[in-house]
């Protein structure tokens, strides 16, 4: 076990740098600003394409958790270029938002705000100013938490609302992507919700920020957690009926360790206990989406009694991480071995050995998904923090 142990965490550590790499000479604008909008699968960058506010925020996460692991000042001073970035051209100053999308040229593009790139700008931002004390990120954080509080949070029957327009008011198309439900309440922005207040926690020690954590825990206890297949429910409307959709599998691993996470820093023992069980419970069921090569199907979907047999590059990152965790938990080696085979089916298929980084996916044939390698929602974020996880718990 030793053995494997020192191979996953040697390996993570490498990869970590391949990563940060890729991202620190492939993806700078020097054109316009801040990074590029949009790299494609042959590496092709598109200087004119528009900017999101989730790709800049998930990079000021990335460069920022990283330098505490590389102690690499390039690292540090890229973070503080996605952090001037984001507050000069993707931070509302006339209402107190953040722009979903700018143009290339840093006008504002999709002004609408959406709370999961707020939690996102709010999640890098505190991780930002661990590594520079800069109390200008501190301030916005805790701005764009009481933003939320006051907008989005459901003062009749808890929980969040998606999205609203630039001056608040509500808005019709909630969804974060084409694929997702339009309902007012998902599974996915309540996570990074609360992902992003333990962070902001985690530097700010405020006693209604501890209350609105551990109460984000409760309600994802009571409704987004299905306690009979251990698999996350996803959509909601504004009274909690659920919108049956798909099994996300990378949604599940992913919430399995990081609300332990979460748990953990607010110091709450129940909390921490029953989320330890949870996510022993959710690693378990993983092992359904687990194919034969050890890489994570994407989706399946129940109603149609269909998989959705592609593998994309973010569940395997999380998979990593939630089965580590698992293994940590319980001492059982099987948690381990799945990560170990994880690893090798994302250094055989997923990283791309010509141009770096990695390809969005496989599909059930192994031919590559040809979609972006940067872009609004290929970020460095998810990769990049599973090596870092890896890193510190081995």
């Amino acid at each position: 076990m030793e053995t494997q142990i020192d191979t996953l965490k040697s390996l993570a550590k490498s990869e970590l740098f391949e990563i940060l790499n890729y991202w620190s000479f492939e993806t700078i604008d020097n054109k316009n600003g801040g990074f590029i909008g949009e790299i494609d699968y042959k590496n092709y960058k598109n200087f004119d394409a528009p900017k999101g506010s989730v790709l800049h925020a998930r990079i000021l996460w990335s460069f920022s958790a990283a330098f505490e692991i590389t102690n690499d000042e390039k690292h540090k001073s890229l973070a503080k270029r996605a952090f001037d970035y984001i507050v000069s051209n993707f931070y509302d100053s006339q209402f107190g938002g953040i722009f979903w999308s700018i143009n290339a040229d840093g006008s504002p593009r999709e002004t609408k705000n959406q709370i999961y790139a707020i939690a996102f700008t709010i999640y890098g931002l505190t991780e930002y100013y661990k590594i520079s004390k800069d109390k200008k990120a501190l301030d916005l954080a805790i701005d764009l938490y009481k933003k939320i509080e006051l907008h989005s949070y459901d003062n009749l029957k808890e929980g969040y609302f998606e999205a609203f327009t630039r001056d608040w008011q509500p808005i019709e198309d909630l969804r974060l992507s084409e694929k997702d439900a339009n309902e007012k309440k998902t599974m996915n922005t309540h996570l990074h919700i609360v992902e992003a207040y333990a962070n902001l926690y985690s530097v700010w020690k405020n006693v209604d920020l501890k209350f609105k954590i551990a109460k984000i825990l409760h309600v994802i206890d009571v409704y987004f957690i299905d306690k009979k297949t251990w698999h996350l429910k996803l959509f909601f409307d504004e009274n909690w009926v659920e919108k049956p959709d798909v099994i996300s599998y990378g949604h599940d691993i992913e919430a399995a360790w990081l609300l332990q996470w979460c748990a953990e820093v607010i110091a709450d023992k129940p909390l921490i206990e029953k989320y330890q069980n949870y996510a022993v419970e959710i690693a378990k069921v993983t092992k359904e989406g687990i194919d034969v090569d050890g890489g994570l199907w994407y989706e399946f979907d129940p109603k149609e009694n269909k998989l959705i047999a592609e593998k994309h590059w973010w569940p395997q990152s999380e998979l990593l991480i939630g089965m580590v965790n698992a293994y940590q938990l319980t001492q059982d080696k099987e948690f381990l071995l799945i990560a170990e085979k994880n690893f090798e089916f994302i250094e055989k298929y997923i990283l791309d050995k010509v141009n770096g980084e990695w390809i969005w996916g496989i599909n059930q044939d192994y031919s590559p998904i040809q979609k972006d390698k940067a872009g609004f929602w290929k970020c460095p974020y998810h990769n990049s923090r599973a090596c870092i996880e890896l890193i510190k718990r081995l």
